[in-house]
């Protein structure tokens, strides 16, 4: 990766690293927390038991999915601080560990279902991280990513300033841009909504 790019990571990195003791109190984790319902609906319909939260943070949307018992869950992250608060929320039988979204620490085809709320679009490199949540997904496993939506002509202009950001947002995608890069790196099935006036949702599935 450029220096441009590794960039934005470390932004991430150290925002998120800032915000972990008042993350969920942050507008950030209140737009994120106005996905979670979206997500968990996704994951109960696909029927999924074995799921990884990719950018999981302070592990909120884990701490609800952890309710269901029958749901095998894990957890991965780039900030040491917001795992050091996903752990106070969820017990051991929750598999927290810090890593890399372009190198997920996880065996090929682990996963039946990958979630990521609010946390794609500070990935500099899409396609990386695309094709690594297919590594690690079985086939005809299920991709659910819910993230920020503004309309045209507002997210070009917002896109065209991130990079000023100290953040680390990288691209704010339309639907026609994140289904297309979906389609491209391999999966099928993709299917997009609204989930209020700032969010989507998106699913797909692991090519057989």
């Amino acid at each position: 990766m450029d220096n441009s790019k590794e960039m934005y990571k470390e932004k991430s990195k150290q925002t998120f690293s800032n915000q972990a003791n008042i993350y969920d109190a942050t507008y950030y984790g209140k737009h994120a927390k106005k996905l979670y319902a979206s997500v968990i609906e996704k994951v109960n319909d696909f029927k999924c038991t074995k799921v990884l939260d990719v950018g999981c943070g302070t592990g909120t949307i884990l701490s609800l999915l952890s309710k269901n018992e029958s749901i095998s869950l894990s957890g991965v992250d780039l900030s040491e601080k917001m795992l050091d608060i996903a752990k106070q929320k969820l017990d051991d039988r929750v598999e927290l560990k810090l890593g890399d979204s372009e190198q997920i620490p996880w065996a090929n085809q682990t996963f039946d279902a990958i979630i990521c709320t609010d946390s794609f679009h500070h990935y500099p490199e899409p396609e990386k991280v695309l094709y690594e949540i297919l590594r690690v997904l079985k086939k005809g496993g299920h991709l659910i990513i819910g993230d920020p939506w503004m309309p045209s002509p507002f997210r070009q202009v917002t896109n065209r300033l991130l990079k000023y950001s100290k953040d680390g947002d990288y691209k704010i995608y339309s639907k026609a841009e994140i289904i297309k890069l979906l389609t491209r790196c391999g999966f099928s099935s993709v299917n997009w909504s609204r989930v209020n006036a700032s969010s989507f949702i998106v699913t797909a599935e692991a090519n057989e």
